[in-house]
């Protein structure tokens, strides 16, 4: 069984943000889904206008590296016209202190 940190290691939070239209979630969900990712939870909201959503993600199934899915997923930020950002979940915790 994983360690609490090892655990934390195959974990990343994803954060979007930007102009609400249709197909963002549909479009980071497949992204992520292509590269076998899991969507372990998801939060979204519209604040007049504005979309942004956070997710946990599990990457223990991931075949490629991080660096690799971080350009994939600035790639389809730049498609779509939202910011979409990626941490692993230690960093995104330390410098959160959640």
């Amino acid at each position: 069984m994983p360690t609490a940190d090892e655990t934390d290691q195959n974990r990343a939070i994803i954060t979007v943000l930007g102009e609400d239209r249709p197909g963002i979630v549909a479009a980071v969900s497949t992204e992520l889904s292509e590269r076998s990712a899991n969507i372990l939870d998801i939060s979204q909201t519209i604040l007049q206008g504005t979309f942004t959503m956070t997710m946990l993600v599990d990457l223990a199934q991931v075949k490629t590296d991080f660096s690799e899915l971080k350009g994939a997923l600035d790639a389809l930020s730049e498609r779509l016209g939202v910011q979409i950002r990626i941490q692993r979940e230690e960093v995104f915790r330390y410098m959160y202190r959640l």
